[in-house]
C-alpha cells in the first residue's frame, strides 16, 4: 500500500512545486517584484527605471489592464549586496508570492538568484546585467530586453579603432558587474587588436579616485573606457580632469546620463556612451513617441530620462508577452508565448525570442554628450 501511495503524493509534491510562481496571477491582479540596488551609487540611476516601467504599468492599468488584470510591482532594495538580493528574492516568491521577478538590477545578484527562480520556477525577466554569462545557453525562466555587453564593447572598441586611437586605458569597478564589462572590453580589445594600456580599478565600496586618476593618467591615454555606473562614473572622470589631463572619455548603456550631467555639468560635454535604446529625441520611433505622450500627460514639467525610457520599454515588451500569454496566464503560458514570439518590435527597437535564445535585442549605437547635455547620436 505504502508503494501505491508514494507515488501518487510525490505527483502531487511535484505538480505543486510546478505551479509555484504561479500564485503571483489572480482573477484581478499580476504580481511582480524585484530585489533592486535602490541605495547608494547606483540607487538614483536604478529609481529612474522603476519610474519608466510604472509610468507605463500605470496606463495599462486604467485601461483596464492585462486581460482584466491589473498589475503591481513592488521592489526591495539591496544596496547592491549580493546576499540581501537573495534574502529580498526568497521574500518576493515565497512570502508575497510575486508572479515574475522583473527588472532586477546586478551581474552577481541575477546569478544568484538564478537558482531560487528555478527551483520555483519563476520568470526573472529584463535583469539589468548584459553579462554573456547569461546568454550563452538559454535557461527557460530568464528572459532578456538589452543588449549585451559584448555588444557594447565591441561598438566601443571599434570605434575606436576606426578613429585611429590607439593609446587606451580601461578603469573599472572591483566587483562582478565591473569585471563583467572588463571581461567583454578584453575580448573586444583581441578581436580589433587594440591593446589596452592599463586597466585601473577601484574598490566601489572605498573607491580611491584620486589615485586611480593618477594610475590612469601615467600612461598618457587618448581614450579611457569606464566599466562602471552611478555616481561613481562621474566621480572618476572628474578626478582625472582635476589631474589636467584630457582624454575622451567612453562608457557603457548602465551609465546614467541623467547622473553624469548632474554630477559634472558642463564637464560632462563629449562623453561618449553605448546605448542600447533609440533615442529620445527621434519621436518618429513609436515606443518613443508613446513614452513622451504618457510622461507629458503625467507631468508636463517633467524632463525625459534616457534611465526613465529603457524601464518603459522593459516594461512593454512584458506587458507585450503578458498579452500574448493569453487569459489563462501561467509560468508555462508565457514562457511559450515568448518563445514563439520571433521578433517583436517597437518601431527601431526590436527584441527576438526562440526556444533557441531568450537574448532580447542587441540594438546599440554610441552617442556624445552635447553642449545642452543631451545625447547625439
Amino acid at each position: 500500500m505504502f508503494q501505491r501511495i508514494l507515488p501518487a503524493a510525490l505527483a502531487l509534491l511535484l505538480a505543486a512545486a510546478a505551479h509555484a510562481g504561479d500564485k503571483g496571477v489572480t482573477p484581478t491582479e499580476i504580481r511582480l517584484g524585484a530585489s533592486q540596488v535602490l541605495s547608494g551609487p547606483l540607487g538614483p540611476q536604478t529609481r529612474e527605471y522603476g519610474v519608466g516601467a510604472q509610468l507605463y504599468f500605470d496606463s495599462v492599468n486604467a485601461a483596464g489592464g492585462v486581460h482584466g488584470r491589473k498589475i503591481s510591482y513592488t521592489t526591495l532594495d539591496d544596496g547592491f549586496d549580493v546576499k540581501r538580493a537573495v534574502e529580498n528574492t526568497r521574500k518576493l516568491i515565497q512570502e508575497q508570492e510575486v508572479f515574475m521577478i522583473f527588472n532586477n538590477t546586478g551581474t552577481a545578484q541575477t546569478g544568484a538568484i538564478l537558482p531560487l527562480a528555478q527551483e520555483t520556477r519563476t520568470v526573472i525577466f529584463g535583469p539589468v546585467t548584459g553579462a554573456s554569462s547569461f546568454r550563452e545557453n538559454v535557461n527557460p525562466f530568464l528572459f532578456h530586453v538589452r543588449a549585451g555587453y559584448a555588444n557594447e564593447a565591441r561598438a566601443i572598441v571599434g570605434q575606436l579603432k576606426r578613429t585611429g586611437i590607439t593609446r587606451v586605458a580601461v578603469f573599472y569597478q572591483d566587483d562582478p558587474f565591473g569585471k563583467a564589462l572588463l571581461t567583454e572590453l578584453k575580448a573586444a580589445s583581441a578581436a580589433e587588436a587594440l591593446p589596452f594600456l592599463a586597466e585601473v580599478k577601484v574598490d566601489p565600496k572605498q573607491p580611491d579616485f584620486k589615485a586611480a586618476a593618477q594610475q590612469t593618467v601615467a600612461v598618457q591615454p587618448q581614450a579611457v573606457i569606464l566599466g562602471t555606473a552611478g555616481t561613481t562614473f562621474p566621480n572618476f572622470v572628474r578626478a582625472v580632469l582635476q589631474t589636467g589631463g584630457k582624454p575622451s572619455f567612453y562608457g557603457f548603456s548602465v551609465a546614467s546620463l541623467d547622473v553624469i550631467n548632474k554630477e559634472l555639468k558642463e564637464q560632462a560635454r563629449g562623453i561618449v556612451l553605448a546605448q542600447i535604446m533609440p533615442s529620445l529625441r527621434n519621436s518618429s520611433v513609436p515606443v518613443v513617441a508613446e513614452y513622451l505622450k504618457l510622461l507629458r500627460e503625467k507631468a508636463p514639467e517633467a524632463v525625459p530620462s534616457a534611465s526613465q525610457f529603457e524601464g518603459f520599454v522593459h516594461a512593454r515588451l512584458l506587458v507585450e508577452g503578458l498579452r500574448r500569454a493569453g487569459k489563462n496566464l501561467s509560468t508555462d503560458s508565457f514562457i511559450k508565448a515568448m518563445e514563439s514570439a520571433g521578433e517583436i518590435s517597437f518601431g527601431k527597437f526590436v527584441a527576438k525570442y526562440s526556444p533557441q535564445s531568450h537574448n532580447g535585442s542587441s540594438y546599440v549605437e554610441l552617442a556624445i554628450v552635447d553642449n545642452s547635455g543631451n545625447l547625439r547620436y
